[in-house]
């Protein structure tokens, strides 16, 4: 039996992909926001018609993309966590000061 050694393709590192995917993640928080907002704003029709309207001002679909957005916060923290962690450039301090 002959084994023969496929072509290599030209695959993105492992590192470009998680770096896509970590701005992926960091995208999802803000337009679930963004679409919260619209939601929550819609249209005067959609807001009368509900009938909870009088006793929350935020409809179902807003509601589920404030959800949304709090949920996918994580990445938000991980890379305000990496952050505070990462030693800051040190300020040199001399006596008398």
């Amino acid at each position: 039996m002959t084994m023969r050694a496929a072509p290599q393709k030209a695959a993105l590192s492992p590192r470009a992909t998680i770096d896509a995917a970590d701005w992926l993640g960091l995208a999802v928080a803000p337009t679930c926001a963004l679409m919260a907002s619209i939601s929550a704003v819609g249209s005067p029709a959609m807001t009368m018609c509900s009938a909870a309207s009088a006793f929350a001002p935020i409809n179902d679909m807003a509601l589920m993309y404030v959800l949304m957005s709090l949920f996918h916060l994580s990445p938000w923290m991980k890379l305000l966590s990496a952050r505070s962690r990462r030693p800051d450039t040190s300020v040199t301090q001399t006596e008398g000061d």
